[in-house]
C-alpha cells in the first residue's frame, strides 16, 4: 500500500503504533516541592510496580524526559522555575498536577502560594488527594496512558475569569493577574 493512500490506512496505524509505543514508554520528571513527594516515593517502589505501566525510571533531565510530574505546593517563587523545566521539554510532552496543593493550592491560601499549576502550564491529569493514596496515582497513570495513546495533550490554561480550562471540581479563586504583579514585583 503505498503512503498516498486515500484511505490513509498506513497513516492511521502508524498513528496508532506510535501511541501505543508511547503509551509503554513513560519518560517521567519528577519536580517534587512538598509532602506529597513521600506518596509518590511510595509509588515507584516494588509494591505498586511502576514499571508494569513503562513508567518505572524517573529522568532527571527535562529534554529526556515527556512527563512531568509536578508534585507539592507551588510558591510563586518556584512558579518560573517550573515554567522553565516545562519550556524545557520536547513534545510531545504532558502533565500530571500530583496533590490537592497542586491541582489548586489546598489548604493554602495566601500570597506565597499558586492556586493550581494550571494557571502557569497546561496540566493533562489532575490527581487530587492530601496526599493520593498509590492507587489513585495507578488510575491516574493509566488514564494518562489511554491519553498518549489517543495522541491527546492539554494546551489550555485556566482562566478565572470564564472559569474554562479546569474540572468543575478543582476550579478556584486564584487570578492569573495576581500572579504576573506578584512576580513582577519581586
Amino acid at each position: 500500500m503505498s503512503l498516498s493512500s486515500p484511505s490513509g490506512f498506513f497513516t492511521s496505524s502508524l498513528k496508532h503504533a506510535l501511541g501505543w509505543a508511547r503509551k509503554f514508554s513513560i519518560f517521567q520528571y519528577p519536580f517534587v516541592t512538598a509532602c506529597c513527594g513521600m506518596e509518590y516515593m511510595a509509588t515507584n517502589c516494588a509494591h505498586y510496580d511502576q514499571d508494569r505501566f513503562g513508567a518505572g525510571f524517573p529522568r532527571f533531565s527535562p529534554r529526556q524526559s515527556d512527563v512531568l510530574f509536578v508534585v507539592g505546593t507551588i510558591s510563586h517563587k518556584m512558579a518560573p522555575v517550573l515554567k522553565t523545566v516545562y519550556d524545557q521539554m520536547c513534545e510531545p510532552k504532558w502533565v500530571v498536577a500530583f496533590g490537592v496543593c497542586t491541582c489548586t493550592g489546598g489548604f493554602y491560601d495566601n500570597y506565597a502560594t499558586v492556586m493550581g499549576i494550571d494557571t502557569i502550564i497546561p496540566v493533562d491529569i489532575y490527581i487530587p488527594g492530601c496526599p493520593p493514596r498509590p492507587e489513585n496515582v495507578l488510575d491516574g497513570l493509566m488514564k494518562l496512558q489511554d491519553k498518549i495513546q489517543r495522541g491527546e495533550q492539554s494546551r489550555t490554561l485556566y482562566d478565572p475569569h470564564t472559569k474554562k480550562g479546569r474540572p468543575a471540581e478543582l476550579q478556584g479563586s486564584y487570578t492569573i493577574e495576581n500572579h504576573i504583579k506578584h512576580i513582577e514585583s519581586h
